[in-house]
């Protein structure tokens, strides 16, 4: 005989053995079976022997089924138990039952009503284990990514340090191909001073059979104003090199950002490649930071650390590189601005440096790293031991003004105060200029930066003392020479 559906069979004969089945139930396939009456009471529990489930369950009987689990899921006992009287069987569903530990005991829950005005019978699976095993999968998900994301991001950290410490950098014009400024490591790399590279094209340095890559990897970049990267070899080298062309505005003119790295043999995995970048790094004796484009810290190498006198990179995340350098906001940001226009700055300031147990002074340069749209300024800090190892050869300046100064005296009682005051104001600005040069390399923009003049400043001085030119000062000139 079928139900009134005509899907199941009639079970009322069953309705006086419903507490025996729920026994049967528990010990051949379920953890937990109950008896409910057509109210959603519980008449009868049956467990089978779980042992924080069964001190749960023990005090069900006469309440309502809906009152034994968490709120989340009540919704899903009162859509089992119309189910059930609808259709005489209900699928499947995962419950929370409160614990007296304070813990949730997950349940799955199918019914089965014996009758059309009999009991309904729900068997339930206890899924702690599953749930704890799916935990499981889930934290051990959470751990691979973790370290997934925590390695690419050591992996990037230390390529972009390595990148500002290392790589040789060319900015070429976009529109004659041709090397506009260079970093040290390039004059490195191709055997040539860096005046020398300044003018040639910038396929020049590469061999016959790379030369036509490079030159449409740079077109490339300059066209599509995307960044882009090669392979070539040297000229008269055997070592292979990765190139990266990437476009910048200067001026209102098109750059490219040309960075030319030397590739080792492959290592054998990457994390091998990881671990030579950290030693490599690590071991930089320059200090190596980088920073967005205005200034705040985004990493920084050991030797900064060590440099500022800050014990992990943490402490200096976020923070303003101009808390440990003796510039001026304007001087940092001038300096920002220099490296975000022309690619890099070749010639570097002496600055000193706040922070370390010890004051410092620090020779900085900055260069631009520019990734499709995202910029960031890569500086590096070489340390100066001592005043002697940023001065020119004795006679120094400041022992060549003293001597002028003290010739000067010679003149007390033939001059007035006011001529001598002028003659030592003029000695000074000479000398100063003089040592700015030097220090600059004889690059005119690089002293002006340290003089904090402006171009045509220094060359309206420079011309009311022609001397300051020389690379050593010459102190012995008589007093009206120098003025």
């Amino acid at each position: 005989m079928s139900s009134a559906k005509g899907d199941l069979p009639d079970l009322g004969p069953l309705s006086p053995w419903a507490p025996e089945l729920a026994e049967t139930f528990v010990s051949l396939a379920s953890d937990i079976a109950l008896v409910i009456d057509e109210q959603g009471v519980i008449r009868k529990v049956a467990h089978g022997g779980a042992v924080p489930l069964e001190l749960t369950a023990h005090d069900w009987v006469g309440r309502a089924w809906i009152d034994t689990v968490t709120g989340d899921t009540r919704t899903k006992i009162d859509k089992l138990l119309c189910e059930v009287t609808t259709t005489g069987l209900a699928r499947r569903r995962e419950v929370n039952h409160p614990s007296a530990g304070g813990e949730n005991i997950p349940v799955a829950y199918t019914a089965v009503r014996l009758g059309e005005h009999g009991p309904v019978l729900a068997v339930g699976r206890d899924l702690r284990a599953i749930a704890a095993i799916q935990q499981r999968f889930i934290d051990a998900q959470r751990d691979m990514e973790r370290g997934y994301w925590a390695t690419r991001q050591a992996e990037s950290r230390y390529r972009l340090l390595f990148q500002v410490a290392t790589d040789a950098v060319l900015v070429v014009d976009a529109t004659s191909l041709n090397i506009l400024e260079a970093n040290q490591a390039a004059a490195t790399l191709f055997d040539l001073g860096i005046e020398q590279l300044v003018g040639r094209a910038a396929v020049f340095g590469f061999e016959h059979r790379s030369r036509p890559a490079v030159d449409e990897l740079l077109t490339t970049a300059r066209t599509s104003g995307r960044p882009a990267e090669i392979r070539a070899r040297l000229a008269g080298k055997v070592t292979a090199t990765s190139v990266a062309a990437t476009p910048f505005r200067a001026d209102e003119q098109m750059r490219l950002l040309v960075r030319v790295r030397t590739l080792d043999t492959p290592p054998a995995s990457a994390q091998s490649l990881d671990a030579t970048l950290v030693r490599l790094v690590d071991q930089l004796a320059e200090g190596v930071v980088v920073t967005d484009p205005i200034g705040r810290i985004q990493v920084a190498n050991p030797a900064f650390l060590k440099l500022v006198g800050i014990r992990a990179e943490a402490d200096l995340k976020g923070r303003p590189l101009l808390d440990w350098l003796g510039l001026s906001s304007s001087d940092l940001a001038a300096l920002i601005k220099r490296a975000r226009s022309q690619g890099l700055t070749r010639h570097l300031q002496s600055v000193p440096v706040s922070g370390a147990t010890v004051p410092a002074q620090v020779e900085i340069a900055a260069a631009l790293l520019a990734e499709g749209d995202q910029e960031c300024i890569g500086f590096t800090l070489r340390r100066i031991e001592s005043d002697a190892a940023i001065a020119p050869p004795l006679p120094t300046v400041l022992n060549g003004l003293q001597i002028a100064i003290e010739q000067l005296t010679t003149s007390l009682g033939d001059v007035a105060l006011p001529e001598l005051m002028r003659q030592a104001s003029a000695l000074a600005e000479r000398y100063l200029i003089s040592a700015a040069l030097e220090r600059a390399d004889g690059d005119t923009a690089a002293a002006a930066d340290l003089l904090g003049i402006s171009r045509q400043s220094l060359a309206r001085r420079h011309r009311r003392h022609p001397r300051a030119a020389a690379r050593a000062p010459e102190p012995d000139l008589p007093p009206e020479a120098r003025s």
